[in-house]
């Protein structure tokens, strides 16, 4: 397992840069798998509008304004953060990469440095505005291209899908709730991530954007639900990479001879959480990072992998040919429903309700939302992309 990027570089290249100890391999991935989302969404959203099933929406704009004080000051609190920690971390590499989590929680940084960036992103800023102002500020009306909206569109999703995520690991796990609240340095905010709670919330902040922006909404989610499959493929490799307790059930059985043994079961050495027991067997131990698991569990953030490639395939085959539009949508929450449903008979979770898992009850749902769904559209005999996405 590769914790890091540093740890990852290091071990396949040789290459040796301590300050990519600051890169944890799962949000490298997270980040990756983000920005596919955009790629699609807006190459989805351009094709639509080219066959004519989106139009451009209007914002408003006033060109000519000077700087305003709130621009300066969040440009100026952004660059003293940087420069603080940032030239810290380039005069100091050795210290600060020693514990990368203690060093970003910490008050150590170049106050010196921060006071330079920051004066130098608040000059910047300024100097931008001036060249650009009119004696008298005028207000325009500006067209917006649906796919001009994907990186906004991807933002929203992001921090809403954190933040349902976070929420539902917590409604799962209560006592890792009133741990962060006793200390919330103690595991840190990034750990014990939801799926679902991410996919809900984000799925309806997403939704009130195309209809606050004047994006046709069940088209906008057909054009979003390929990207977020191949999204979510992406993101598990970087759960598998790192070892960040997204693993399966125990599993010591005998493996088909067809199968290579990290594909059927694995231990996850150097693990990003540190759960096991202490790595003794020879195998590469990085600081800080030198457990293993007691037994080889199921591979499943590998096996969601391969899945969500496929399904990924199958809605991007689909995208053009089925109809009314939504429909991929729906098929999209059905075939995400089953995926999860399967994967989570090998999987370690938490019941909630009887045997059942909280990703057990959600995937089930979606199943039956998805069916229903795409029932509802079909016998709604709407016409293709037709009269009621002019919302």
């Amino acid at each position: 397992m590769y914790p890091t990027i540093y740890h990852a570089l290091l071990d396949l290249t040789g290459i040796d840069l301590p300050l990519l100890a600051f890169l944890n391999s799962f949000g490298f991935f997270v980040a990756v798998a983000f920005f596919i989302a955009s790629w699609t969404l807006s190459r989805e959203l351009q094709r639509m509008e080219g066959l004519g099933l989106m139009k451009p929406s209007m914002r408003t704009e006033t060109i000519g304004l000077p700087a305003s004080r709130s621009e300066l000051i969040w440009q100026g609190v952004l660059g003293f953060v940087l420069g603080w920690k940032g030239i810290y971390l380039i005069l100091n590499t050795a210290e600060a990469t020693a514990d990368t989590k203690g060093f970003l929680l910490s008050l150590q940084g170049s106050w010196i440095g921060g006071i330079i960036v920051a004066a130098l992103l608040v000059w910047l800023r300024w100097r931008e505005k001036e060249k650009n102002k009119l004696a008298e500020p005028k207000t325009e009306q500006v067209p917006m291209r649906p796919s001009e909206h994907g990186n906004n569109i991807t933002l929203t999703a992001a921090l809403w899908g954190f933040i349902g995520a976070k929420l539902f690991h917590w409604l799962e796990n209560p006592d890792e709730f009133m741990r962060f609240v006793a200390n919330p340095n103690a595991d840190g905010i990034m750990s014990g991530l939801t799926m679902y709670g991410g996919l809900i919330f984000a799925g309806t902040m997403v939704i009130r954007y195309f209809l606050k922006h004047g994006i046709p909404a069940w088209s906008g989610a057909d054009a979003a639900a390929p990207g977020v499959l191949l999204a979510y493929a992406v993101g598990r490799i970087g759960c598998q990479v790192s070892g960040d307790g997204d693993w399966g059930i125990v599993n010591t059985a005998p493996k088909p001879s067809w199968l290579p043994q990290w594909l059927w079961s694995y231990d996850y050495p150097n693990n990003v959480n540190g759960v096991g027991v202490p790595l003794t067997d020879g195998r590469t131990c990085y600081e800080g990072y030198c457990t293993v698991l007691p037994e080889p569990v199921f591979p499943t953030p590998i096996y969601e992998t391969l899945v969500c490639l496929v399904l990924f395939g199958v809605l991007w085959m689909l995208r053009k040919r089925l109809e009314p539009a939504g429909t991929i949508f729906f098929l999209f929450l059905f075939l995400d429903g089953i995926e999860r449903f399967f994967i989570e008979k090998i999987r370690v979770n938490v019941e909630v309700l009887g045997n059942w898992t909280q990703a057990e009850i959600i995937s089930s749902a979606l199943m039956l939302v998805g069916i229903a769904g795409m029932v509802w559209l079909r016998f709604r005999k709407l016409p293709e992309h037709g009269p009621e996405e002019t919302h």
